[in-house]
């Protein structure tokens, strides 16, 4: 068990047990999943562009990445139905905590001016996304081996019904909300 594990089973269930009157511990919203997404748009010009995110989406998360696919193809951004686009990994368990604790605790607070993050990023079933403009903020990624900065979403699947669930999951859990 990981030290958000353990959080999450002596203070987060018990607080939220009390705080939305459940029944049942079991009906405590849990972590389900949480799912990195990392688009390239370079990757036309730059061949490589795509096994670089690919290496640190897998340097970040410790887990290989799988490629993702153009739905459709779109004239405008010179994109084909088929074409490798990006590359993402959905981290559960162990790997979820450890992912988790990380962002909230180390790479987070590396972001300069940061202020918390908005309250408002729920989709309106229990789930939260959130914005990365660039993947220096993880300190296993060297500067001097990046090849150009990226961006990546990284959103967080839970198991609450309500938005005021998840955003009290999330907080008791270590999320950094803005006030």
């Amino acid at each position: 068990m990981t030290n958000l594990q353990e959080k999450y089973v002596k203070e987060v269930v018990p607080a939220l047990v009390k705080k939305f009157e459940y029944k049942s511990v079991m009906q405590a919203p849990k972590l389900e999943k949480i799912v990195i997404n990392m688009g390239v748009s370079d990757v036309r010009e730059n061949s490589k562009a795509l096994e670089n995110a690919m290496r640190d989406l897998s340097i970040i998360t410790g887990q290989k990445p799988v490629p993702t696919k153009a739905k459709k193809s779109i004239a405008g951004f010179k994109i084909r139905e088929g074409q490798e686009i990006g590359c993402k990994v959905t981290l559960r368990a162990d790997k979820m905590y450890d992912f988790a604790f990380k962002l909230f605790n180390v790479a987070l607070p590396r972001v300069r001016d940061f202020k918390g993050l908005s309250p408002n990023s729920f989709d309106g079933r229990g789930n939260y996304s959130m914005g990365v403009k660039e993947q220096l903020i993880f300190p296993e990624i060297e500067y001097d081996k990046i090849d150009k900065l990226r961006g990546m979403d990284i959103i967080f699947v839970t198991t609450a019904k309500t938005d005021e669930e998840a955003k009290e999951l999330l907080a008791l859990l270590g999320m950094p909300f803005a006030k």
